[in-house]
């Protein structure tokens, strides 16, 4: 069939209406809106306050210059300037508060890391029970945290500055006066978060550090896991995060003894923990190693001659993407620990941190092909969280030299201590959690210690002029992370190990022999991880 040929008289129409569309944008006049491309003109005073405008305006148009109307001028003057900084006062605190609840948001993530990693590295049959610890303790850690550990931890200094204070809760503090000094011990305020801190910047730190305190609650499912009865798993996540972590944690962030070294005894700075190496990681990691030792090694993993069994994980590919979850929260547990959207330093600790945990896993990549073993997936992931553990306490105070310094010592030290702990003293951690966790939380403190180098830190703890590591001129900081070190070891082990031995009389930890072997999923749970 032909086709037919658009008529000329058609092709005149459209012309016409091509021009006449041109000509209307071209020469009629339209409504013009102001325009700001680049953004450098967007934000003025108009947007904090539109009376503060009128008021200016009206001063800078006055004629009359008798001394009656200057010193009515003048107070209006200062209730403007008085009403522009109440604003911008409120839009910094606003910025603030953002930004910490967003970081606690990431943080919060890194549960579903924890459970991917943790449930990867154990055995197909547990895989229900492993992930409902990880999932339960997120919701137990919470109301403990909320029923007393906030109050414990932060009822002696519940004033951040950089959430906006809270009036009238502050210095509640559980005070022990020895040689002639106050040690701060514990908080006595916000209870139940009560109608007495009924505060948007008392919320906002309850919320960015219970998701830090389920950190730790959650580290322990690890190395006890493939044996442990969730019914006496639940009695131990109310303990840890109503009473142990909270009384360490008040000792370093809250006011406590140990940040006071620095004013009582001249120790540095007092022992400063950035974003919890200690108070997160090595207080989850050695309570971790007590459970470990009390519980006993899961059956089968080690003979009577002595020799030792690897019982490997059940699916790598999931264990690897709860990492990649674990670094991606990392960045809200860091940068997120200044509290204040508004402290550039964020990007200082952001890239530290990727660093550290960078460094973490070439270092334990290359120790196992120097050893003449292959490239082990699990100590590869086990390389990076150890890196990140270890730059969290330190990563606002080093270089990245020192950052990559760090991480790599730490992926060393993971596989060292983890095979020291497995093969030499006989205690099963399917996982490694306190060569993570435990042991490099303890290098993390120490390591501020030694590469702070006096860039960050004015005012730490009370005490004027920034951070600085022995490497860097300051041989009493490395000693007061030291005491901190220690006594986070001493303390949390011997309460947990305690804790645990009453426990196994009252409910027993581990689950009958017949159970382990078959599996803990319809025991404890009633349903199968994965239905073949």
């Amino acid at each position: 069939m032909k086709k037919s040929k658009p008529s000329f008289l058609g092709k005149k129409y459209l012309y016409t209406l091509i021009l006449l569309f041109v000509f209307t944008i071209t020469f009629i006049p339209s409504h013009s809106f102001a325009q700001d491309p680049t953004g450098a003109k967007t934000g003025t005073l108009a947007d904090i306050d539109t009376s503060a405008v009128k008021t200016l305006d009206t001063i800078s148009k006055a004629k009359d210059s008798s001394t009656a109307k200057l010193a009515e001028h003048i107070s209006q003057l200062a209730s403007t300037v008085h009403s522009i900084g109440d604003a911008d006062g409120h839009n910094k605190i606003a910025i603030n508060i953002m930004w910490t609840l967003i970081a606690g948001f990431l943080v919060m993530f890194m549960q579903a890391g924890f459970a991917m990693v943790e449930t990867g590295f154990t055995q197909k049959k547990n895989v229900a029970h492993t992930m409902l610890m990880n999932f339960l303790i997120y919701a137990i850690g919470m109301l403990g945290f909320w029923i007393v550990g906030f109050a414990i931890m932060f009822g002696g200094s519940l004033n951040p500055a950089t959430l906006g204070g809270a009036p009238g809760v502050s210095s509640h503090e559980v005070i022990i006066h020895l040689f002639g000094k106050d040690f701060g011990i514990a908080g006595t305020a916000a209870y139940f978060l009560n109608s007495k801190v009924y505060d948007v910047g008392v919320f906002t730190l309850f919320l960015f550090q219970m998701v830090f305190m389920d950190t730790t609650a959650t580290i322990p499912t690890g190395s006890m896991a493939e044996r442990w009865t969730l019914k006496s798993f639940i009695v131990y996540g109310f303990f840890i995060s109503m009473f142990v972590y909270p009384l360490y944690g008040n000792w370093v962030w809250g006011g406590g003894w140990l940040s006071a070294l620095g004013t009582n005894f001249g120790l540095g700075h007092g022992h400063v923990d950035f974003a919890g190496s200690s108070v997160v990681h090595m207080v989850g990691g050695v309570a971790a190693l007590a459970g470990a030792i009390v519980i006993g090694p899961r059956y089968g993993k080690y003979g009577k001659d002595g020799s030792v069994k690897t019982i490997p994980g059940h699916n790598i590919p999931m264990a690897i993407i709860g990492t990649f979850i674990l670094a991606f929260g990392w960045f809200g547990f860091n940068p997120g620990s200044t509290l204040a959207g508004g402290d550039l330093r964020i990007s200082i600790v952001a890239v530290n941190t990727m660093l550290a945990s960078a460094a973490g896993a070439i270092a334990a990549l290359f120790y196992m092909y120097i050893k003449g073993g292959k490239a082990d997936p699990g100590m590869v992931a086990n390389g990076m969280l150890a890196g990140l553990v270890a730059i969290t306490a330190p990563c606002a105070f080093v270089t990245a030299t020192s950052a990559v310094i760090i991480g790599a010592i730490s992926g060393i030290l993971v596989i060292l201590v983890y095979n020291f702990v497995d093969t030499k003293l006989k205690i099963d951690d399917p996982v490694g959690a306190f060569a993570v966790h435990g042991a490099n939380g303890a290098w993390g403190v120490l390591a501020l210690g030694l590469f702070a180098d006096g860039s960050y830190g004015d005012g730490w703890n009370g005490i004027s002029g920034t951070v600085k590591g022995l490497f860097y001129g300051d041989y009493k900081q490395f000693i007061a992370q030291c005491i901190g070190t220690i006594t986070c070891f001493v303390f949390v082990f011997v309460v947990m190990y305690v804790f645990f031995k009453l426990l196994n009389k009252v409910i027993p930890l581990r689950t009958k022999e017949a159970d382990e072997i078959a599996g803990l999923d319809i025991p404890e749970t009633g349903v199968l991880g994965y239905v073949d």
